[in-house]
């Protein structure tokens, strides 16, 4: 999805987020990487969020962390993030506008740690941005080879893997269903009835016997270091 995916769903949800009820069996990967970021905060001085989106989870972050930049390509998410910012008592992140498809405005070996919560893969083209010694960490639902490739590319070492296929999200209706895979990147809005037919094709592929919808929640938590 484009820029403008991301600037709608801001405007329409004010933030990057879905208000969709649902919930979650099994062991999350989005869960053991908020509480393994969390540990690796403390650690680190100077941390950049790459792909902030509207900013919620950086701030979230920030009570473990001396110093959070966040940055988007999202025009529409930053001024989102810049007034949850300002509503706050937050003193410690920073958020910029900002893409990877061009130079990034920070120093070489800027950042001691930077991590990607589903955000732009090619913030691994931007090594130079991270002090030798210093940590990628990221969490993504797709992309599994790209991500392993650009590791590689760009020099990376003791690269981790780990793949989470156990957790499935629930949704108790069709309403909740639709609405959660809307602000899903990659689909379109399915309220609109020009994507009726695919969006017939889901339902079918996710509805349980009890009339329940069960998607897989699968991720993978990647783990590298520069020399």
């Amino acid at each position: 999805m484009g820029m403008e995916w991301y600037d709608a769903i801001a405007r329409r949800n004010g933030g990057y987020r879905s208000e969709a009820v649902y919930a979650i069996e099994g062991v999350s990967g989005e869960v053991v990487f908020e509480k393994e970021l969390a540990d690796m905060l403390s650690y680190a001085d100077h941390v950049l969020d790459a792909g902030c989106g509207h900013g919620e989870f950086t701030l979230r972050m920030s009570t473990n962390a001396r110093h959070i930049i966040g940055f988007d390509f999202s025009v529409e998410m930053i001024k989102i993030a810049n007034q949850l910012l300002a509503a706050s008592k937050v003193k410690n992140v920073q958020f910029v506008h900002a893409t990877t498809k061009q130079p990034l405005p920070f120093t070489d070996e800027q950042f001691d740690l930077i991590y990607d919560r589903r955000g732009p893969t090619s913030i691994l083209e931007h090594a130079h941005i991270l002090r030798s010694g210093g940590t990628v960490f990221g969490i993504h639902s797709g992309s599994l080879d790209l991500v392993t490739r650009r590791l590689h590319e760009n020099g990376f070492i003791d690269i981790e893997i780990r793949e989470f296929n156990d957790a499935v999200c629930i949704y108790p209706s069709q309403v909740e269903f639709i609405r959660a895979m809307s602000d899903t990147p990659g689909h379109p809005d399915y309220s609109d009835p020009r994507h009726h037919g695919e969006l017939q094709r889901l339902i079918a592929q996710h509805m349980d016997v009890e009339g329940k919808f069960v998607k897989q929640d699968y991720r993978f938590i990647w783990k590298a270091m520069k020399p």
